[in-house]
């Protein structure tokens, strides 16, 4: 499960067995989860997350998406 990037309180990180699925990533804060697709950023699913801090993880997905996917695609290759 290799961590992508540390942005404040929150970790973006994927599973690499989960490569048959469309491009995501997973986002944790404590004992907070949720799941964001990528092509397009799309919130996928979430435990615990109020809606607004939602929108804000939302931001920060949309911001390293490029780096997110081009992790994702390295992974996916091997």
């Amino acid at each position: 499960m290799p961590t992508i990037l540390r942005n404040g309180p929150y970790r973006f990180y994927f599973y690499s067995n989960e490569r048959a699925e469309p491009p995501h990533v997973h986002v944790q804060r404590e004992r907070f989860f949720a799941k964001f697709w990528l092509n397009p950023v799309v919130l996928a699913s979430s435990i615990r997350f109020a809606s607004h801090e939602l929108r804000a993880i939302q931001r920060i997905v949309e911001d390293h998406r490029n780096n997110f996917l081009e992790v994702w695609n390295e992974h996916a290759g091997d």
